[in-house]
């Protein structure tokens, strides 16, 4: 089952920022991740406030090759780059085969 992380970052230091974004699709490949956004505008539709973050939305095979990934020596020696330049948050969620059930999970 595919897994997705949405990842959303307040960017202070913008130099030390492209540090990490220049190293993280190297470390993505080696575990079949992919983007599927980066940092493409976000539009806010409905709540508040206005979303003024960066985000972006990975996708891998499956839960435990995201977890690998993030946990990978190389990512985590690039995530100190990110961890100076922002403030971050990362979201996992796991896909399923049951997306069209009439009773989703609440």
């Amino acid at each position: 089952m595919a897994a997705y992380l949405v990842c959303t970052m307040t960017i202070h230091d913008p130099e030390t920022y492209r540090k990490y974004t220049a190293l993280t699709p190297a470390t993505l490949a080696r575990y079949g991740g992919k983007f599927l956004t980066r940092g493409d505008p976000v539009e806010t539709v409905e709540g508040g406030p206005a979303f003024a973050e960066r985000m972006v939305l990975l996708e891998f095979p499956d839960r435990e090759k995201a977890l690998a990934w993030y946990n990978d020596a190389d990512y985590q020696s690039a995530a100190i780059f990110r961890r100076q330049a922002s403030t971050a948050r990362i979201l996992m969620q796991s896909g399923r085969d049951n997306t069209q059930d009439p009773e989703p999970n609440v």
